[in-house]
């Protein structure tokens, strides 16, 4: 199965907040970011398609401007802070990541999506078409959550969902879900050392699933375990193989893509009768 993957022809990476920035300021880690960068440029030179969904925003624009937490008496004005930080980290994530794509000669796309933009048919049509051009042009995608203008995606705060959303989207049969830990185990590895790392899931089962309990080892990214098995439902059922792996080492993207046994590989197991819209839906219903 490992070995498949070098054959792979169109790629999403996902990365998260934490894996974006230094721990202690909270700054965005150039060094990390432009190894990012030169790994998907060098894909891209491969001949393969790449898609780049990244966090990041909101956290980049709470730097911005100062702020450490947002406290708030009223939820309404706390989501209007996160929606305006937001916007000010969004400018600042895309010119950093357009300012590296160009030193390897890449041109890379905006693309910002909410709910709205799988559950409608017209919405959905249109941004799958605008992401096969991007790619037929040879253009790195770079994708995020609209949460400037969006409310549910801050609340459920992760790109693991997004990420495999586009996957589905566009096609793709890989997906990489950069994180804070190395993979899938049978119990948080933080809590119990005696946590079983689980190298490769053929089938995602009732009892797989129920393993994510939505922990997260960071107070930066909000998406935990149980976010990544939702993105490997989304992925499996929709024809695409995906990886979760650590992001400490950006380096690993290439020992994937060259099928070496890093992180947890979930092997895709296509379902005719899933509906990706419907299934986007559900996830946001209180």
């Amino acid at each position: 199965m490992r070995e498949l993957i070098k054959d792979k022809k169109r790629i999403v990476v996902k990365i998260g907040s934490s894996s974006l920035q230094h721990a202690q300021t909270g700054d965005l880690d150039y060094i990390k970011l432009e190894k990012l960068v030169r790994e998907l440029c060098d894909l891209r030179n491969q001949g393969k398609d790449v898609i780049l969904v990244t966090s990041g925003a909101i956290s980049a624009g709470k730097k911005a401007v100062n702020i450490k937490e947002i406290k708030h008496d009223s939820p309404v004005e706390a989501m209007a802070v996160k929606q305006a930080c937001s916007a000010i980290g969004q400018a600042r994530l895309m010119m950093v990541y357009q300012k590296l794509f160009a030193e390897y000669n890449q041109v890379a796309a905006q693309i910002l999506m909410t709910k709205n933009t799988i559950v409608d048919d017209l919405n959905r049509f249109n941004a799958k078409n605008t992401f096969c051009q991007l790619l037929n042009m040879g253009v790195i995608p770079v994708v995020n959550e609209n949460d400037t203008v969006a409310t549910y995606e801050i609340e459920i705060g992760d790109n693991d969902t997004l990420s495999a959303i586009v996957a589905a989207l566009v096609g793709a049969d890989m997906l990489i879900l950069l994180s804070d830990i190395d993979g899938l185990y049978t119990d948080d590895p933080r809590k119990n050392k005696d946590a079983v790392f689980i190298e490769q899931v053929d089938e995602l089962t009732d009892e797989l699933m129920n393993m994510g309990k939505g922990s997260t080892g960071s107070n930066v990214g909000t998406g935990g375990m149980n976010t990544k098995l939702i993105a490997a439902k989304i992925a499996t059922k929709s024809n695409v193989d995906m990886v979760i792996a650590n992001s400490k080492d950006i380096g690993v993207l290439h020992r994937i893509m060259n099928g070496k046994n890093v992180g947890t590989l979930f092997v895709a197991h296509p379902d005719e009768s899933f509906n990706l819209p419907v299934f986007v839906d559900s996830l946001h219903k209180k």
